[in-house]
C-alpha cells in the first residue's frame, strides 16, 4: 500500500520573508516548473537542443512513470523484471556484493540502502539477512588500504568456504560506469574481477554485472567477456539523476528493496509536480522559499538536517546533485548535510550563533519502521533519567526537534520541514524525485543549465595527465 505524500512546511521560516515575497515568485516559478517539464517533451523530440540547454538530460523526469507502464504492459520482458531476476540470481549465489561506482554511480544506492535497510545488515547472519547478501561500497576513491582490507576480507571469506558452489563465502560485484573512464572504479574493477577470477574461475561471468552506456570502454569489456547480465544507463540521465535507472534499481533489488514502490513514489511525486498549485507543492515552495532566503537574505549554506540515524546519505547524495547542478559561473548554494541530534553537539553552535547565511531545512522521519523503544525506569535513578521513564525515544527525538527549532526562532533563525509519513522505500522515492525535480527547476528559474557537470572534467583530466607524466 502506497504512503501518503511528504510536505513541505516553510510557515516558520516565511515570516522572515517581506510581506508578499512568495507571491512575487509565483509567475516565475510556475514558469520554471511549465519549461522544466517542456524540457522533456524537447529532449523525446529529437530536434536539435539549444546551446544554453546543451546538455539536456530531461529523461530522469518521466522515467518512473515509463518503467512502471513498461512494466504493466511487458511483465516479465519488462526492464524491472529483468532487474529483479537478475537480483534474485545474485542473492542466491553470493554471499558478498560489491558496487562499484562513484559519485551519482553509487550516492544514490548507499543513500537508500542505509535508509531502509538494517544498519547493522552486514553483520547479520545469512539467515536473519533473509538470504539478501551483505553490501560493500568501493571504486569510490583510490584509497588503498581501504580497498585492500575489502578484497582481503572477500579472499579470507572464500577461502573458508567449505563449498565453493554455496552462496556462503562468493562475491558477485555490480560495477557502475557510463562511460567506463573513470578512473576510480576502472582501476577498483581490476582488483575486484582478479580475485572473482583467482577464486570463482568461469562463474565470474554469472557474478559480475555490468551497468554501463550503450557505448565505451565498461560496454566494450562487457559484450569481451561475456557476462550474463548488462543493464544499460539510459541516455538522457546524467549520473547524478539516474538514482531511479538500473544505477541504483539493480543493487536497490539486490538488497532487498521494493523496486517497484520506489518508482512508484517517484512517479507520484512527478504527478504532484504538474498538478499541485503553488503554495501546496512540495517541488515549487521548496523552491521558492530556498531561492528568496539566497536572494534576499544572503542566504547562500543550505542546510539539509536530518534527523534519526537512517537519512544521512541521502544528504550527501543531495549534496552532490545541488552542488553540480548549481554551482556555476560562481553561483549556486552550498549544501551542507547534518544528523541530529548528533550534530548539535558539533555544527549546532555555528548554526545557532554563527553567521547569518544558512537556511535549515529539517528532514524529519515520521513513524518509525519498528516498535518503539521505551525509557526504563531504575531504582538508583543516578541519571535522574525516572521521570521520562515509560516516554518512548521519538517523544525525546520529537522534543528534541521541537526545542532546536525554538532556540532558531527565539534568534530570528528561519527553518522549514519536509516531512515524511514514515521512512520506507515509496517515501524515499517520493524524497529523490523532489529534490531532483526541485533542483532542476530552480536551475531554470536563475538561468542555470542544472545538466552537465564541466568543472568535474578538469580533475579527471589533470589527473590522467599527470598520471601519464610519471
Amino acid at each position: 500500500m502506497a504512503s501518503p505524500l511528504l510536505t513541505y512546511d516553510a510557515s516558520a521560516a516565511t515570516r522572515y520573508l517581506s510581506p508578499g515575497r512568495l507571491d512575487q515568485l509565483r509567475s516565475s516559478i510556475e514558469a520554471a516548473r511549465d519549461e522544466t517539464l517542456n524540457d522533456v517533451t524537447l529532449w523525446q523530440s529529437g530536434e536539435a537542443v539549444p546551446k544554453e540547454k546543451d546538455p539536456l538530460d530531461a529523461g530522469f523526469i518521466q522515467w518512473p512513470e515509463e518503467l512502471l507502464l513498461n512494466l504493466n504492459e511487458q511483465g516479465d520482458d519488462s526492464l524491472v523484471a529483468r532487474i529483479e531476476r537478475c537480483a534474485a540470481r545474485l542473492r542466491e549465489t553470493a554471499d558478498s556484493v560489491v558496487v562499484l561506482g562513484i559519485g551519482g554511480s553509487y550516492m544514490g544506492m548507499r543513500a537508500m540502502f542505509e535508509a531502509l535497510n538494517n544498519p547493522f545488515h552486514n553483520e547479520q547472519s545469512r539467515e536473519e539477512r533473509k538470504g539478501v547478501p551483505r553490501i560493500y561500497f568501493e571504486g569510490w576513491n583510490v584509497d588503498s588500504d581501504n580497498q585492500k582490507a575489502l578484497l582481503d576480507l572477500l579472499d579470507a571469506r572464500a577461502a573458508a568456504a567449505k563449498d565453493s558452489s554455496a552462496p556462503t563465502g562468493r562475491t558477485a560485484v555490480i560495477v557502475i560506469s557510463k562511460s567506463g573512464r573513470t578512473l576510480e572504479t576502472a582501476a577498483a574493477f581490476r582488483n575486484f574481477r582478479a580475485l572473482l577470477e583467482r577464486r570463482f574461475g568461469d562463474d565470474v561471468q554469472q557474478l559480475i554485472v555490468p551497468v554501463t552506456g550503450d557505448a565505451g570502454r565498461l560496454r566494450d569489456l562487457a559484450n569481451d567477456a561475456k557476462f550474463e547480465d548488462v543493464f544499460s544507463i539510459p541516455d538522457g540521465i546524467g549520473g547524478r539523476f539516474s538514482v531511479l535507472t538500473p544505477v541504483g534499481l539493480l543493487p536497490a533489488a539486490v538488497a532487498g528493496i521494493d523496486i517497484r514502490s520506489l518508482l512508484q513514489g517517484a512517479a507520484d511525486m512527478t504527478e504532484h509536480l504538474r498538478s499541485a498549485d503553488y503554495g501546496s507543492n512540495a517541488i515549487l515552495d521548496y523552491t521558492a522559499v530556498s531561492h528568496a532566503f539566497e536572494i534576499d537574505q544572503g542566504m547562500t549554506t543550505r542546510i539539509l538536517s536530518t534527523w534519526g540515524c537512517k537519512l544521512e546519505a541521502i544528504g550527501l547524495w543531495y549534496d552532490q546533485l545541488l552542488s553540480e547542478s548549481l554551482g556555476k559561473h560562481e553561483l549556486g548554494a552550498t549544501p551542507l548535510t547534518v544528523v541530529n541530534t548528533r550534530d548539535l553537539h558539533s555544527r549546532g553552535q555555528q548554526h545557532q550563533e554563527g553567521r547569518r547565511d544558512k537556511l535549515i531545512t529539517n528532514v524529519l522521519p515520521g513513524q518509525t519502521s519498528s516498535e518503539p523503544l521505551t525509557l526504563p525506569g531504575r531504582e538508583d535513578d543516578f541519571d535522574q533519567l525516572n521521570k521520562f521513564a515509560d516516554y518512548k525515544l521519538p517523544r525525546i527525538l520529537q522534543a528534541a526537534i521541537d526545542g532546536t527549532n525554538k532556540a532558531y526562532a527565539d534568534d530570528n533563525r528561519p527553518t522549514a520541514d519536509i516531512a515524511l509519513p514514515t521512512i520506507n522505500a515509496h517515501t524515499v522515492g517520493q524524497l529523490f524525485q523532489m529534490l531532483m525535480l526541485a533542483t532542476v527547476v530552480e536551475g531554470r528559474l536563475v538561468g542555470t543549465n542544472p545538466y552537465g557537470q564541466p568543472g568535474v572534467e578538469a580533475y579527471k583530466k589533470n589527473m590522467n595527465a599527470f598520471l601519464a607524466e610519471s
